[in-house]
């Protein structure tokens, strides 16, 4: 079956994109033979450009779909015919990007909003309204700045890791990190609804060293050697950088399928420090594993009120102690968002969803649009 048309024009803020969007842009790529999507930004707004544009990248990978970025700061007006000539030319320039030097002419702009009949006609081609009661999607991007968690079930995959609240939670051994990242995710995932989908990212380094040591173990065996334990690991500098690597995949990887809220056992900022454990200084590569994440809120289980429980994995109560003063030091230090935790589980609990509300609640910040 024949194009309807040669070329057809989508533009918008996409700030950020959502279900709406992409139903547009896909509307295009069904009747057009090639579709330019302009994203169009201020330098006002808080979401890269780059960002929105790898965004609807990945949501349209048809080869006959090209998304063109452009920077706009005209103001907008709709009753002002300068400044719509304005607004023309920057689509324009960025359409000539796209296109190697030359704006190709456009025969269909595809729209949702009520300027679209005055950009399809300043643009000589036809107005194509595709859901402008936003009945099919009942979603803008105004809603999605407003309220993300409303937002959810119109978010990809990609927009959803970047606005999920990511909660690392942390300790010294044998402090109920991982029972309180579980029981976290259970809590929030009985709610319903979006919140159904809550995960939690177990601690990559746990399974990184139990590796590690069946390795040891099949190589003693195979030598004739004695079996070794975990005190006889020698640890490099490199293991460090991989997990805190492997622990931030996994995280992306949940925070692109969960809820609005993302629970994290352990972060690179604690694998910088059992670093300095093991080899005496904190490691650099491991710390801007660390300053590229982005995390919302630290939850610090306190050694107070958690008897030691030796698991065969854990260094022993000694080491615990110190760990605890050094996390604890660094989350103050650093004045990263943080709450401490002790006493019995249900406490911890309460506590930390109490923190986790609060947070949801404050909701995120966005630049105002031009």
């Amino acid at each position: 079956m024949s194009a309807r048309y040669a070329h057809g024009l989508v533009i918008g803020k996409f700030y950020p994109p959502h279900a709406g969007h992409h139903h547009l842009v896909d509307t295009a790529a069904e009747q057009c033979a090639l579709v330019t999507v302009v994203v169009a930004a201020s330098s006002v707004e808080s979401i890269p450009l780059a960002l929105r544009t790898a965004w609807l990248r990945e949501a349209h990978p048809q080869p006959h779909v090209v998304v063109a970025p452009v920077v706009d700061d005209i103001e907008i007006d709709y009753d002002d015919p300068e400044i719509w000539a304005a607004h023309v030319e920057v689509f324009r320039h960025a359409l000539a990007l796209a296109h190697g030097g030359l704006a190709p002419d456009v025969d269909a702009v595809f729209s949702s909003e009520a300027y679209g009949p005055e950009l399809a006609r300043r643009f000589g081609g036809a107005h194509v309204a595709v859901d402008p009661d936003r009945v099919r999607h009942p979603v803008s991007g105004t809603m999605v700045r407003d309220d993300p968690v409303a937002a959810w079930p119109w978010l990809s995959p990609a927009v959803r890791a970047h606005l999920a609240w990511r909660v690392v939670v942390v300790g010294a051994e044998s402090t109920g990190t991982t029972t309180l990242a579980r029981a976290l995710a259970a809590h929030y995932a009985a709610r319903g609804g979006v919140w159904a989908a809550t995960r939690w990212v177990p601690e990559y380094g746990r399974t990184y060293c139990e590796e590690k040591l069946a390795l040891a173990r099949r190589t003693a065996k195979a030598a004739g050697a004695p079996e070794p334990w975990l005190d006889d690991l020698e640890w490099e500098p490199e293991e460090f950088t991989l997990i805190a690597h492997r622990q931030l995949g996994w995280e992306e990887a949940a925070a692109r399928t969960g809820s609005p809220v993302l629970f994290c056992d352990t972060d690179a900022l604690a694998t910088a420090l059992w670093h300095e454990r093991y080899l005496g200084t904190v490691s650099p590569e491991v710390l801007r594993v660390h300053e590229r994440a982005r995390h919302d809120l630290w939850i610090h289980t306190s050694v107070d009120g958690v008897p030691f429980e030796q698991d065969g994995w854990r260094d022993g109560e000694h080491v615990r102690h110190g760990m605890d003063r050094r996390l604890r030091a660094e989350l103050a230090d650093r004045g990263l968002p943080h709450i401490v935790v002790s006493g019995p589980h249900e406490e911890r609990l309460t506590a930390a969803v109490r923190a986790v509300d609060d947070l949801v609640a404050a909701g995120r910040r966005f630049a105002s649009p031009l």
